[in-house]
């Protein structure tokens, strides 16, 4: 497959990473030169996570950042391959340079797509207001199209789930410059308010009931926000391989006369314990992007699938850093070292949606079915 990821591209971005992660800056110069090589462009889900592991195997911050808006071209190529062409906007938008974000997330609501705290109240012409407090907006100080969603209680016998887009013109919005945190510093995800920010009826994108829904919109949310955030978390681990090997080959032992710690057993053991680990994630991402890419029909075990790959691939990362850690001696927990940053940054897929509580939930329901009242 072609991509626009030359190796001097990705050498610059590297570059730059520890740099945006001291000083808790926005990667502008990455996203600039991302968005000149092509690299926004809507392709294929396959393709996409592809690029998007070697990309976090170079900045893991502005891979997971890019991600935001890969996820929405990502819904739009699923509902348009499906028939739909309500998101074509979207695509015709992406192309044009537009830059995508997602406002979904809020602090409280494990329910993630299937509630809202947010307030969506209709009005005229089939817009709809929204007020809330919208947290982990990636690409905060860049995007020019947001997605929201909150709940309209007009019937209180039917609430509905309102989806839709604003525009960084929109009136109503505020971002709030609190972004400081462990790791992925980079992505600038800050908090996004919504004082009674107003979407038109050209940019309501889905209006569905309250709880799970098997709508192809939330499919493809599901699909491409888990199968990406998968893709990135392999790359912070094949980068975090590299710099375990790399360690090894480096570092002597005095007890062993002089010679490498890649001929010390119990350190080939954990890099072994490692590779094995990490090498089972790749077929069950592609397969799965591929098979979400030619409309494969997993019923409902789609869900199952969907969020135990996100659940293997951050937890598989975790793993692999804490091995290369453990391998690479003392130099790797400077602030300073690449693989510290590592450790920080692969931290936060524990925090992505689906959590590993929902994910086994899922898994348990598609096998022994609801729990009974």
């Amino acid at each position: 497959m072609v991509t626009v990821l030359t190796q001097e591209l990705l050498e610059r971005i590297r570059s730059r990473a520890a740099g945006y992660d001291r000083d808790n800056a926005f990667f502008l110069d990455d996203l600039e030169e991302l968005t000149a090589a092509g690299y926004l462009a809507p392709r294929s889900l396959l393709e996409t996570a592809l690029d998007q592991r070697l990309l976090a195997a170079y900045a893991p911050a502005t891979a997971l950042g890019i991600n935001m808006h890969l996820v929405w071209t990502g819904v739009a190529r699923v509902l348009s391959e499906r028939g739909d062409d309500s998101l074509d906007w979207v695509l015709a938008d992406a192309s044009a340079g537009e830059l995508f974000a997602f406002g979904n997330s809020e602090a409280g609501n494990d329910l993630v797509l299937f509630d809202s705290t947010t307030k969506a109240v209709p009005g005229p012409n089939g817009s709809y207001a929204f007020t809330g407090t919208k947290i982990f907006t990636s690409l905060a100080p860049a995007w020019t199209r947001l997605g929201i969603f909150g709940r309209d209680d007009s019937d209180p016998e039917n609430p509905l789930l309102v989806h839709g887009f604003i525009t960084r013109e929109t009136p109503g919005w505020r971002s709030l410059d609190d972004w400081d945190t462990l790791g992925m510093r980079a992505t600038q995800s800050h908090t996004t308010v919504l004082d009674g920010v107003v979407v038109p009826a050209n940019r309501i994108a889905r209006i569905l009931p309250v709880g799970p829904s098997g709508d192809p919109f939330i499919f493809g949310i599901f699909a491409n926000f888990l199968l990406l955030i998968a893709s990135v978390y392999s790359g912070i681990a094949d980068r975090a391989l590299e710099l375990g090997v790399e360690a090894v080959g480096k570092r002597t032992s005095l007890k062993n006369e002089g010679k490498p710690y890649s001929q010390d057993p119990d350190l080939r053991w954990r890099i072994a314990d490692a590779a094995l680990a990490l090498d089972a994630l790749a077929p069950q991402i592609e397969t799965l992007a591929a098979d979400v890419d030619h409309r494969v029909n997993h019923g409902l075990a789609w869900f199952r699938r969907l969020t135990g790959v996100k659940h293997r691939a951050t937890e598989t990362a975790r793993y692999v850093v804490d091995q290369s850690a453990r391998v690479a001696g003392g130099g790797g927990y400077r602030s300073s070292a690449e693989l510290a940053r590592l450790q920080r940054d692969v931290l936060a897929g524990i925090y992505h949606p689906s959590d590993t509580e929902s994910v086994h939930s899922t898994v348990a329901t598609n096998l022994l079915g609801p729990l009974a009242d």
